[in-house]
């Protein structure tokens, strides 16, 4: 009740208060246009131009201000283009002529106008039938004893009477009273909606674009630094035991006419570094997408994670179905890479994963009751995997305080 009570309250400031801006905005908008248009032939209208349009961003930021209070979103506010470096100081006071942004305020501020008016009838309309028919009880002692004084009941065909007026009153104030919460919220959802549309569209649009370039860095980042990992490990480790394991080889080649029994020696060693170096690549491909993953879906392949991981996984996979390969890639490295820091880090005794649906959004918790004290700075793992769910607009949340227990939960469109 409180709730609504404050809905109705702010919806009716930002109708009522709006109205005299938007109209104080009217005026000096169109006298702003006039006289800039009729003297910018010699040039003097293009300054008063420019002010007009400074103008109007002023009314525009207001409107944004009070736009963030109706439709419950943080304020957003678009970036008008800057002046060239270096510019002079003519072409610094003409900039806004050359910004979009600043005409879409111009036109909000032409447009808004008849829609205040609009908004602003109804919602007074709705404030004061219900004030005056609920108190009719009051001053209606007085009216309905004024010779010649037709009230609206008797106009309807309901009779006459101060009891018959009183209880129509009270009637029609009550059915007012319930209505006016949607009315108030009609009047600012319908200013709100040309505001959101000319003075916020734009920037949400360009945050949108943002948002994608930045995934897309992402992405390349984290394959590149993907890459460049498993490039330094099988430098690293593989491709030295396979240089080892063939001068081995060859040290055998050389033993077999001489000494076969210390060649057979050197071949059951070869042999040996042969199964490590195996198991030291299954280990690495484990960053790459298994074929599994691609056959059979990510049930099948997180059953495989979790049956090689050397902690305890208890595994619960409530989805059916296969999603686009970026998703199913995204969770499967998650699930990956966490399992192998939680191996590697963690200490803990088991390890929870949790994969459900929600709407059109993959949600993956992945739990531990070890150490705690993961995070996602940068140069640490799960960094890369917070680059990895950003390329698919996924989020990755990390709970981990120091002394455990550790919650994990990425968050994935599936749409």
């Amino acid at each position: 009740m409180r709730s609504l009570t404050r809905r109705v309250l702010l919806d009716t400031r930002y109708t009522l208060v709006g109205f005299p801006t938007a109209v104080i905005g009217f005026v000096l908008m169109v006298a702003g246009v006039a006289a800039g248009a009729g003297t910018v032939v010699v040039w003097v209208g293009v300054p008063v131009l420019a002010g007009t349009l400074m103008m109007a961003r002023g009314f525009a930021d207001a409107e944004r201000g009070w736009l963030a209070d109706v439709l419950r979103r943080p304020p957003v506010r678009p970036r008008y283009k800057p002046a060239p470096e270096g510019a002079g100081r003519f072409r610094r006071l003409v900039n806004p002529l050359t910004s979009g942004q600043s005409w879409l305020d111009l036109l909000h501020c032409l447009l808004n106008f008849p829609i205040a008016v609009a908004s602003f009838s109804l919602t007074v309309t709705f404030w004061a039938v219900p004030l005056l028919a609920l108190t009719y009880p009051l001053y209606g002692l007085v009216t309905s004893r004024i010779p010649n004084n037709v009230e609206l009941p008797e106009l309807l065909g309901f009779g006459d009477g101060y009891v018959t007026n009183a209880v129509f009153y009270v009637l029609l104030g009550l059915v007012f009273l319930l209505i006016l919460p949607f009315a108030t919220r009609m009047s600012a959802l319908l200013r709100a909606g040309l505001g959101r549309a000319l003075l916020t569209g734009v920037a949400e649009l360009q945050e949108r674009i943002d948002d994608l370039a930045e995934g897309r860095a992402a992405a390349v980042s984290a394959e590149a630094n993907a890459l460049r990992k498993l490039e330094r490990d099988i430098h690293d480790g593989p491709q030295q035991r396979l240089v080892s394991l063939a001068m081995e080889l060859s040290r055998a080649q050389r033993q077999l006419g001489k000494d076969p029994e210390a060649a057979q020696q050197t071949i059951s060693s070869a042999i040996t570094a042969t199964r490590e170096t195996l198991d030291e690549l299954r280990a690495l491909s484990r960053g790459i997408a298994p074929p599994i993953l691609s056959d059979r879906g990510l049930a099948p392949a997180l059953a495989a994670l979790a049956g090689r991981c050397t902690i305890p996984v208890e595994l619960d996979v409530q989805i059916t179905g296969r999603f686009q390969a970026a998703v199913e890639n995204a969770v499967y490295f998650v699930v990956a890479e966490t399992l192998t820091n939680v191996a590697k880090h963690s200490r803990a005794t088991v390890c929870t994963i949790q994969l459900t649906r929600t709407g059109n959004t993959l949600m993956l918790t992945i739990g531990d009751d070890g150490v705690g004290g993961a995070h996602v700075a940068k140069g640490h793992g799960l960094a890369g995997l917070a680059d990895r769910l950003r390329a698919v607009d996924g989020e990755l949340t990390v709970d981990s305080p120091d002394g455990g227990p550790t919650v994990i939960v990425a968050e994935v469109p599936c749409a």
